[in-house]
């Protein structure tokens, strides 16, 4: 029986790297208008560097079974550069080695600063209400992109899929009452039981058509290095990237954090881990840059998986890195894989995020909900979290370096977490 639960415990964290690997290379495809061709090499790739990331980080290192992948934050750099580089002139593909540049720019800063162990110095700068705000914003970003995921257009009618919709209705309601309300290993493997079901369902309807899948006739292939070209520095991203690196820092924090109060009975070493985790963060950027993906970095979200799961140990989830890696060399076998219908993903990733609120929450109330601390709280949450909802042209005609922080509702909220907390300094 144990072997078995091992077998599982494997399968259901390949299941859930996966999950996390497939639907923002989609959203990167599109909002660079890349091929179907191309939206599959990247997904290959990014399929490759999740799993070398990963690996890496639990076996050198913070340790922890924490998932590393594309980052939401990072996606939304993307997102903002694709449309200032329209502005400034340049083409997509221009503008994208401009980001490969940014990639390697927060890489060896994360680098430098794991390996010389200055990060210990900026933690000061990241209290339970930073890192409880960043939490909270990530996670309500997220869940946009989750949703949009889960909602899907008829190609025929272009009007909403309603059963694809329902279908990942499904698929949400199934893991949420199997993690709260099933006992033993229906409990543990509810994420894994709930994208086997939908991702059935899907296939009996008929609605498990993937059309940004294409199939290789290679039959192994290995990632390409630079495809995108060379990468370009600009001023514009130099400076992003430097303030950028501090959201990064608040990421892998929190990350750790969570999986600390997640794991129960580890070692705890948190600086150590820290500082581990932050220089291999800098690797995985690295190792973005040269592959041409998104940068990948450790996923808080993965405590809630956990949580749900109760999948503590890091062997099952190093053998299933290594799995993604194996995997990701055979296109027949990336483009089967890629056929998971995204609402499916989509709607498995959103559950996690119910666990994953519920730590920035915590967070949050660490300490007293005094006058200064509510105020602290409420403004970087309303600034941050409105952001999202200002159109995107609103900043159009300010200096780019003022469009790509006043875009980012994450980066903004997390950066007026940290400049309130210093400068209005608590009395006790």
């Amino acid at each position: 029986m144990n072997i078995k639960n091992n077998y599982l415990s494997v399968f259901q964290w390949f299941i859930y790297l996966l999950a996390n690997s497939i639907a923002l290379p989609i959203v990167i495809g599109n909002v660079f208008h890349l091929s179907a061709a191309e939206i599959s090499a990247l997904m290959q790739r990014t399929f490759f560097i999740v799993g070398l990331s990963s690996f890496i980080q639990g076996k050198f290192g913070h340790r922890y079974p924490i998932v590393d992948g594309p980052a939401g934050s990072w996606v939304s750099i993307f997102v903002i550069f694709a449309n200032i580089g329209t502005q400034q002139g340049l083409s997509l593909m221009e503008t994208i080695r401009t980001l490969e540049a940014g990639l390697i720019v927060a890489g060896v800063i994360l680098f430098l600063l794991g390996i010389t162990k200055w990060v210990q110095h900026l933690l000061i700068l990241f209290s339970p209400i930073v890192t409880g705000t960043f939490l909270f914003i990530l996670a309500i970003q997220l869940s946009g992109v989750f949703l949009k995921g889960m909602v899907t257009m008829d190609s025929s009618t272009g009007q909403l899929d309603v059963r694809s919709f329902l279908l990942a209705i499904f698929t949400f309601t199934f893991i949420i009452v199997l993690s709260s309300k099933a006992k033993g290993w229906l409990k543990n493997y509810a994420i894994l039981l709930g994208i086997l079901a939908g991702w059935i369902a899907f296939l009996i309807l008929g609605e498990g058509r993937q059309s940004n899948s294409v199939v290789s006739t290679d039959i192994i292939k290995l990632p390409e290095i630079f495809p995108w070209g060379f990468p370009v520095i600009t001023g514009s991203v130099l400076i992003t990237t430097i303030l950028f690196t501090f959201l990064l820092i608040s990421n892998t924090l929190a990350a750790i954090t969570a999986a600390e109060e997640s794991i129960p009975n580890n070692k705890g070493q948190f600086r150590v881990r820290l500082n581990r985790g932050t220089s291999i963060g800098g690797v995985s950027h690295l190792l973005s840059a040269v592959f041409s993906t998104i940068g990948v970095v450790p996923l808080p979200a993965t405590a809630g998986f956990v949580r749900l799961t109760k999948q503590y140990r890091i062997i099952p989830f190093l053998f299933a890195c290594g799995i993604m890696i194996l995997i990701s060399l055979f296109p027949s076998i990336v483009g089967f894989l890629a056929s998971l219908p995204l609402p499916v993903a989509s709607a498995a990733l959103l559950s996690t995020l119910i666990e994953m609120l519920g730590i920035a929450i915590r967070s949050l109330t660490k300490q007293p909900l005094n006058d200064r601390n509510i105020t602290i709280i409420g403004l970087s949450l309303l600034f941050g979290i409105g952001i999202m909802f200002l159109p995107d042209d609103i900043f159009n005609g300010l200096p780019y370096i003022i469009q790509n922080i006043g875009k980012n509702g994450l980066l903004v909220g997390t950066l007026l977490a940290i400049i309130l907390e210093q400068l209005w300094k608590s009395k006790n």
